[in-house]
């Protein structure tokens, strides 16, 4: 399994639209093949940050997910949306046997 995190910091006018931009992306992705999770919760130390927590099945299934038009859609939001972004970082995963 591969998680991915990141995050995006809205322009103190804009939260709401860069919000509506990322649950967008967030219910797109949740039915592409591969996707285990998605979502973006709202940081509770900077309610103007958005941060994405996602699982993939495995790397094909997340390089696939790169390159859907809803990628385009999130970054062109992001940048008219956002004051700043966060790296994503990937990391590869297992799921403990022993926890369902």
């Amino acid at each position: 399994m591969i998680i991915v995190t990141g995050s995006v910091t809205a322009k103190p006018d804009r939260f709401e639209l860069l919000l509506e931009a990322c649950l967008a992306h967030v219910h797109r992705s949740r039915v592409e093949d591969g996707c285990l999770s998605h979502a973006v919760h709202i940081d509770a130390e900077n309610p103007r940050r958005l941060v994405f927590f996602e699982e993939w099945r495995d790397l094909a299934a997340l390089k696939a997910h790169f390159v859907t038009p809803g990628i385009a859609e999130l970054m062109a939001a992001i940048r008219e949306h956002a004051a700043s972004s966060e790296r994503i970082t990937t990391y590869a995963a297992e799921r403990n046997p022993d926890q369902s």
